[in-house]
């Protein structure tokens, strides 16, 4: 289902994005369609191997790029249909971006997007961009939209999938690499708590689905599988109110 943005800027962007994105996709590298899937060594070394981010020039990657059109002035998304990236974990954007570059993330049309902004950013101004929206505040009652649907009698709470999982179908509670508190783990194990969740059910159905394939080992993949529709709207709804404690 196509979202309608809400901000007219962001449709501006988009456009810009969309008129200047032909010429590159033609020149495009044939690596860069044949990205190869990280492991857990490779990422590990590469994100080791990134210049220190600083905030304050990452303010002015942000507003070079344009990034507050899609992400807002300080990485609340204005629109239903990106991420907010305001508290995110300044390893997994930087991943987010290396992915973006290299052409391994090229599920959709908003990858696509971002690709072309990507290819044009250097590794200090990722690891820059990347340290400004991890000193953001995290996302509070963002006004976004929470999935309805009731969920069927078979589906699992969330808050005892995001804390026990599901030993019955082999799923690891998501705390264990999420954080209790949705504050993120390790390397690309991102924050969760205030996302979008419109973005949130998105992408759980694109690994669901195996049209994002950018997890190393397939662990996103091999969790997402085993939800249904209904448990998947409601950890986004979990998730997109964990700030506020309205769980």
């Amino acid at each position: 289902m196509t979202l309608i943005p809400r901000s007219l800027p962001s449709v501006l962007a988009t456009l810009l994005l969309m008129a200047g994105s032909a010429s590159l996709h033609a020149s495009e590298p044939e690596a860069a369609k044949a990205a190869q899937p990280w492991t857990p060594a490779t990422l590990r070394q590469t994100l080791a191997q990134l210049p220190a981010g600083d905030a304050k020039r990452g303010e002015q990657v942000h507003t070079h790029f344009m990034c507050a059109s899609c992400h807002g002035e300080r990485g609340v998304a204005p629109t239903l249909n990106w991420p907010h990236l305001a508290g995110q974990k300044a390893a997994y954007t930087a991943k987010m971006m290396l992915d973006y570059q290299s052409g391994l993330r090229r599920e959709g049309r908003r990858a696509e997007l971002m690709y072309d902004i990507a290819v044009m950013m250097t590794p200090q101004q990722i690891a820059d961009v990347s340290a400004f929206y991890a000193v953001q505040p995290v996302p509070r009652d963002d006004g976004t939209p929470r999935p309805q649907a009731q969920p069927a009698p078979r589906d699992m709470d969330a808050r005892l999938l995001v804390r026990k999982g599901d030993p019955t179908r082999l799923i690891t509670p998501c705390a264990s690499c999420h954080g209790v508190v949705g504050q993120g783990g390790s390397r690309e194990a991102p924050a969760l708590a205030g996302q979008n969740p419109l973005y949130f059910v998105r992408t759980m159905l694109d690994y669901q689905g195996g049209v994002r394939n950018n997890d190393s080992a397939k662990g996103m993949r091999v969790f997402a599988h085993k939800l249904t529709r209904g448990e998947i709207e409601a950890l986004a709804r979990y998730y997109a109110d964990l700030p506020t404690g309205k769980k």
